[in-house]
């Protein structure tokens, strides 16, 4: 299994490496294993969500919840399921009817790897187990794990993922305005950070006002990822793990701006993030310096 060479790669603090390890080998433990040899597509699964990569949707929950003073393994059952939804959702993305991508994660692709039938039925079969274990998560209340899985089933559906996702496929090209753009990475990239986010206010009993700047934090941190996966969209495979220049027919918030642009928008989310945390009491916590370093 080859490791996965990032343009932006995680910071190797020890307690995001600890806790990145944790996610992992829950992860293991928490993915159904192959009946036989022939179960392919529950080898798929597991081979494509277990691919080396940053976690970084599962580590924003769990860095939320220390922040917020709880134990961040309560969290660690419903961190799995947002990496495994997100596993699922990069299936889908790279088929040939989507972006038709044949490296992630350093690795082919899964429908190259196993077919495009077997990386359709291990997105769906993801997708449920992922609800199975939130709905069977023991950490949680009965009344959380219902919610919980309500949340992400927002998250993933018509209103979400998936909405963002038709909206990446079905954009007018390089004429789409950039509100319509940032509308899009919203859906696509926000949908899991911010659920991520109130999944941790669900776990503690967040009231209103600290859920809102939680979303808020996470909703303005989507959009600066985004933006940095665009600006590194002409980098090598060696540097990214996956295909370049998937977004040359597409538009894109760096297309429309310009380089220098995009980078000032980023620093416009950076700055709105950290407002978020700032107004949460967060300021000083792991959710903070992840930021800061990701972000600069």
């Amino acid at each position: 299994m080859q490791t996965q060479n990032s343009s932006l790669p995680l910071p190797q603090c020890d307690n995001l490496l600890r806790l990145r390890r944790q996610v992992d080998e829950r992860l293991a433990l928490r993915l159904p294993f192959p009946e036989s040899e022939l179960d392919t597509v529950t080898q798929a699964l597991r081979e494509g969500t277990l691919a080396p990569g940053k976690r970084l949707r599962p580590l924003l929950l769990l860095l939320a919840l220390g922040d917020l003073d709880a134990d961040p393994a309560i969290g660690l059952d419903p961190a799995c399921a947002l990496e495994m939804i997100h596993a699922a959702s990069l299936f889908l993305d790279d088929m040939p009817c989507m972006d038709n991508a044949s490296l992630r994660r350093g690795q082919p692709t899964i429908h190259l790897r196993f077919g495009e039938d077997v990386a359709v039925l291990a997105s769906v079969a993801l997708l449920s187990h992922a609800y199975g274990i939130t709905a069977m998560a023991p950490s949680l209340s009965p009344r959380q794990r219902n919610d919980a899985v309500a949340l992400l089933a927002r998250a993933v559906g018509a209103q979400g993922l998936v909405r963002g996702q038709f909206r990446d496929l079905h954009g007018t090209g390089q004429s789409q305005q950039l509100d319509a753009v940032i509308a899009t990475n919203q859906l696509k990239t926000g949908s899991l950070f911010t659920a991520a986010l109130e999944l941790a206010a669900l776990l503690v009993g967040a009231d209103r006002a600290l859920t809102a700047h939680l979303r808020g934090f996470a909703s303005e941190l989507g959009m600066a990822f985004q933006l940095l996966d665009d600006i590194a969209d002409g980098l090598s495979p060696e540097q990214t793990g996956k295909d370049c220049q998937q977004d040359r027919a597409k538009a894109t918030v760096v297309s429309l701006l310009g380089p220098q642009a995009a980078r000032q928008q980023l620093a416009t989310h950076r700055e709105a993030a950290l407002m978020h945390l700032e107004a949460a009491g967060l300021a000083e916590g792991e959710l903070a310096s992840l930021m800061r370093q990701l972000l600069g």
